[in-house]
């Protein structure tokens, strides 16, 4: 490839123990960030995400449906480790002299002076609790996308892993999505029911994102895939999927290649990016940012121009940014 533009993930979980036992210091993958930001530098990548975990104290592994909330919260306590983890992840990145990238020109910023950025993402609304001012604490701590539900229901809308509580968007979700659109916060449909990414593309004023998913299918569904038409529906308003490189269909980068292919022809090359879920995928066929140097050749081989792939890789995610935080 010539000059590549900038180049970033989504959505992905390279610290896991951040004090506190934290749970994810148990699940598969390096989760060290120093080793993850050095990797996808080398990658030539400008941003990574980190992610907080909104319902991770209340988790249990489940053998049919990966995770689930067994336990309900404690008064408070959703959103002291809201706390905790936003805390760990802002000294983990000043240890290491990284910089968040809370906006597009952040990004911009970065690629200009040939460093990797965060993104910071907290995944699952349920730390609002019912209060709003909490998007606001969350966006000056740098916070540039909120993934609305995780595997627990909240009091937003329903999740694709759980039996509907919530018919969709519930009326504090519409109220919760017009203040993320105020804050310039993106809003992440993954692990959202269709209806509920129906009502969030209804409410909102910006374009959203699936941050990371991959279309179903006839012979291998499960319940975190999405369909044609829920597919449509995001890029239908301006929004974009994140190609998931997950065990669920793919066993290996090639055939997550393929995956990204059926979403391009579905949707449109404008509407795809790339999501990682890096060390907390099922399955993954992406074990460190190194991989991810492989895909311009593969996206190449399949008759991609450089272009093309930098817009898969980077520039798609980045003009959402732009739309939504500046």
């Amino acid at each position: 490839m010539g000059t590549q533009a900038p180049w970033l993930d989504l959505h992905a979980h390279p610290v896991a123990d951040l004090g506190g036992g934290d749970p994810l210091a148990s699940q598969p993958g390096d989760h060290d960030l120093i080793a993850a930001l050095s990797a996808a530098q080398a990658a030539g990548m400008t941003a990574v995400t980190v992610s907080t975990v909104a319902d991770l104290r209340v988790l249990s592994p489940d053998p049919d449906r990966g995770l689930r909330a067994t336990r309900s919260f404690l008064p408070g306590e959703a959103y002291e480790d809201h706390e905790r983890q936003l805390d760990g992840i802002a000294r983990l990145l000043a240890a290491t002299g990284t910089e968040v990238a809370a906006t597009a020109a952040d990004i911009d910023s970065a690629y200009r002076n040939g460093q990797t950025a965060v993104l910071v993402n907290c995944e699952g609304g349920d730390f609002i609790e019912g209060k709003l001012d909490r998007l606001a604490e969350a966006r000056a701590a740098g916070v540039s996308s909120l993934t609305l539900v995780h595997y627990r229901v909240n009091s937003i809308g329903d999740v694709q892993t759980e039996r509907p509580a919530h018919c969709g968007l519930s009326q504090f979700g519409q109220d919760v999505v017009a203040e993320c659109n105020a804050l310039g916060i993106v809003i992440d449909c993954a692990h959202a029911t269709f209806e509920t990414t129906v009502g969030v593309l209804g409410h909102s004023n910006h374009p959203v994102m699936v941050s990371r998913s991959q279309l179903d299918h006839a012979d291998q569904h499960h319940p975190r895939l999405i369909s044609a038409e829920h597919a449509r529906a995001v890029a239908g308003c301006g929004g974009l999927i994140g190609a998931r490189p997950s065990g669920i269909t793919c066993s290996s980068l090639s055939d997550f290649i393929d995956e990204v292919m059926r979403l391009v022809d579905l949707v449109g090359i404008d509407h795809v990016a790339v999501g990682t879920d890096m060390d907390a995928d099922f399955r993954p066929v992406m074990h460190s940012y190194g991989d991810f140097a492989a895909l311009p050749e593969l996206l190449a081989s399949r008759g991609l121009s450089d272009g093309e792939i930098d817009k898969i890789l980077g520039t798609n995610a980045l003009d959402l940014l732009r739309a939504v935080t500046g």
